[in-house]
Order: C-alpha cells, then structure tokens, then sequence
C-alpha cells in the first residue's frame, strides 16, 4: 500500500512540474503574437480574386488598411476595395489551450497504463481458485441438464423447497426461450 502512495505521489508531483515547465507565462506582460490576431476576409473585386489575410495587430489596428499587404488595387480603388472588405479581430488562449490538451493526453495515458497493468500483471496476480472453478462447472452441467431435462407438469405438487425452485427456475427459463424465439422471429420478420 505504501509502494502504491509513494508511486501516485510522485507521478503527481511529475504531472505538476511538467505543467509548471510548459504553462508558465512568458517573460512580457503582453499577449503572446500566436493569441491575436485579424482576420480580413476579401471578397472578388474586378478581376481580382477574393483572398484572406491575417495579420498580428492590436485591436484597433484591425481593419483593411493595416492587414491587407500587398494592396491588391491601386491607390484610387483602395476604399473601394476595403469597404468589402469584412475584418474580424480574434483572441484566444494558448495556455487554456496546452491545459486542455494536457490533460486529455494524461487521461489518456492513465487509461492505457491501467489497461498494460491489467492485460500483463493481473493474471500474475489472480491464480486461479481451486474452490470457484468446480463451482463454475458444477452450474455450467445443470444448466446443461436442466435445458435437456423435460418440462415438469403443472398439476404435480413440489414437496420440497428445492423442488419448488427448481420448477421456478426451468418456468423462468423457458419463458426466456420464449421471449428470444419471439424476439428473433420478429427480428427476421421485419428484415
């Protein structure tokens, strides 16, 4: 149990300082390039061909004139061009961006050291159990026989709670026959 603490205590402790290493904030105060941005997106215009540009700018930079380079029209056709012009100002998070995907990809490999250990170590483990696989046998035979055996009748009384049971069972068993036959013939019916 102590080898099992020790071991999940410093796989979190790992988790933590690699999430420290690459979450931690760049020396500037201001965003980084990668998380602004504006987008203009260009309708055609005369015989020239719609395009999109996106340029790192501030926000009230973010129109035609500072984004589009090179101007695709001449000096007098500018405004014109730039009124179809539609530029969008975006902003998003690479940091929230890295967390998430950190820890998608930690989910991730948790399930899949967890699936090695079962697959590998489990069976070490778990022998199998002289007393269980009798067991398994024994209910695995009346199930056999009990399919085999005839259907008791109605009328005849159960002298013993085991009798009872027993007639419970095979009831219950074949109403499950029932149901499944009902169920499969539908099923090819309606194919």
């Amino acid at each position: 149990m102590f080898a099992q603490c020790t071991q999940k205590c410093a796989t979190s402790v790992l988790l933590i300082a690699l999430l420290c290493c690459i979450l931690s904030p760049p020396a500037q105060a201001s965003k980084s390039s990668e998380d602004i941005r504006c987008k203009c997106i260009c309708p055609p215009y005369r015989n020239i061909s719609g395009h999109i540009y996106n340029k790192n700018v501030s926000q009230k930079d973010c129109n035609c004139l500072h984004v589009v380079e090179p101007m695709p029209v001449p000096g007098n056709d500018v405004e014109a061009y730039c009124l179809l012009c539609e530029c969008k100002y975006e902003e998003r998070s690479t940091t929230t961006i890295k967390v998430i995907i950190i820890i998608y990809l930690s989910v991730v490999g948790a399930l899949l050291l967890y699936m090695a250990f079962l697959v590998l170590v489990d069976p070490l483990i778990r022998k199998p159990d002289a007393y269980t696989q009798p067991l398994h046998n024994e209910e695995e035979n009346e199930d056999a026989r009990s399919l085999a055996a005839a259907p008791t009748p109605s009328g005849a009384r159960a002298n013993t709670v085991l009798e009872r049971v027993e007639g419970a069972q095979q009831r219950w068993k074949r109403q499950v026959q029932e149901q499944r036959k009902t169920v499969f013939d539908r099923h090819k019916m309606l194919s």
